[in-house]
């Protein structure tokens, strides 16, 4: 053979070579995909779908699933929830809003549990959110943000009057961000919350944006078996490049529409009682003998007042009063331990999670498709944030799945309007 034989010969041999590994890593992955779920194929002409089929493969990271829900979330025409903009009687909200009526099983019934959940715009979301989170032993406390149009707050009291433990705070704040009129609307709501017949053992505060990630029942026995009558507020000693929250006085700026807070040139004198200021989460979860303390302690009241002029004084406040050790239910050595609430910040990228899938805003991931099997294997409580406007799919699937979780949990006869009922949302089919 001559040399140039010899160099075709070669040539054809390392293309069939590297055919058949291409080939092979082909099939490898398409079994893979395929192995215990159906495979997708996306239609040149439409795309429609079984919601719950697409749902479980996003769940588990299938990249074909995520591709066919991202190429047709565009499409997607959200189905209005019947009996939010018109006043329907309180039996076809019930019915037709699927809210659980009864509680599902002994030991949810006798721990209560009070929420507080500050809201002013996506009506849509905040009942999705309350429908998750309603159990008709448990209370809840709605602060309607003052600045949000009339027919918003109308239709919030359309379906607040449907329920005996459901109530608007009686005092509303127009609420700025980072400012101090956010602290005061969760305090509104607790003046409102001790003085309910309801006999609640914790209080959690939630925002709009917010979903629950773990079951009703699940939430109690996490707080029964991880904290037992202890406060959680994850947070550490406040520290230096933070102190600027603290260190001036803020102003909130409240004008034609536009609100922020600003820092001034006035240096704030210490905090009161030579307390040790301390950051962390602005969510909670906390006793009523806390929360009466909050409101009655000589401390927790001056801090209150040298809050009302910090940066984000949520963010202090509660961690800083739980740190006492003579408060009830105080957890003076604890960190940033709670798993409270699911936020993929974007300076934790590459460290506690792979990447907004979504996007940013104020360096808080809002979830897309990509980000739902992160969300449900998370150990929190609850996740934020989400924006069903923009990333339809992603509030559709996880309500989904939600419901089917807390039904099979359920130790009483389970209702037929407490399932979600079934149907398409887009011109889209999966392929077996």
């Amino acid at each position: 053979m001559n040399p140039l034989d010899a160099t075709k010969s070669g040539f054809l041999l390392c293309i069939a070579v590297c055919m058949f590994i291409y080939t092979f890593s082909y099939l490898k992955d398409l079994l893979s995909e395929g192995q215990n779920q159906h495979k997708f194929h996306m239609k040149r002409a439409e795309c429609g779908f079984y919601p719950d089929e697409l749902c479980s493969a996003l769940f588990v990271g299938k990249n074909a699933a995520l591709k066919i829900g991202n190429s047709c979330q565009s499409t997607y025409q959200p189905k209005p929830l019947s009996c939010i903009q018109t006043s329907c009687n309180c039996s076809t909200v019930l019915q037709t809003l699927h809210f659980i009526t009864r509680p599902l099983s002994a030991e949810e019934g006798s721990f209560s549990l009070a929420y507080i959940i500050t809201i002013h715009k996506e009506l849509e979301m905040f009942v999705k959110l309350l429908r998750a989170i309603y159990m008709p032993q448990n209370i809840y406390c709605i602060h309607v943000d003052e600045k949000s149009p009339r027919d918003y707050k109308v239709a919030v009291q359309n379906i607040v009057n449907c329920f005996e433990n459901v109530f608007i705070s009686s005092k509303r704040e127009h609420v700025v961000y980072a400012g101090f009129s956010r602290l005061q609307a969760d305090i509104n709501c607790m003046r409102d919350l001790v003085h309910s017949k309801v006999q609640w053992n914790y209080v959690i505060n939630l925002c709009g944006q917010d979903y629950p990630i773990k079951t009703n029942k699940e939430i109690i026995q996490y707080i029964k078996s991880k904290w037992n009558g202890k406060n959680i507020t994850p947070g550490v000693v406040q520290p230096l490049h933070m102190k600027h929250r603290t260190q001036v006085s803020y102003r909130e700026y409240v004008h034609s529409g536009r609100s922020y807070v600003y820092p001034t040139q006035t240096k704030k004198a210490k905090p009161p009682h030579n307390l040790t200021i301390y950051f962390g989460s602005a969510y909670y979860v906390l006793t009523k003998e806390f929360v009466e303390f909050t409101l009655t302690d000589a401390r927790a009241k001056a801090l209150l007042e040298w809050s009302r002029d910090t940066y984000s004084p949520d963010e202090h406040y509660w961690v800083t009063l739980n740190r006492l050790p003579d408060a009830p239910g105080a957890t003076p050595n604890a960190d940033w331990k709670g798993n409270i609430k699911a936020i993929k910040w974007k300076d934790q990228e590459g460290t506690s999670h792979k990447g907004c899938k979504g996007h940013y805003i104020r360096d808080i991931c809002i979830y897309g498709l990509g980000d739902l099997q992160w969300i449900i294997e998370s150990p929190h409580l609850f996740a934020n944030k989400f924006e069903p406007g923009t990333y339809p799919l992603v509030m559709d699937c996880l309500e989904r799945r939600y419901r089917l979780r807390v039904l099979s949990q359920a130790e009483v006869p389970i209702e037929g309007h407490w399932r979600l009922q079934e149907h398409n949302y887009f011109n889209m089919r999966l392929e077996v």
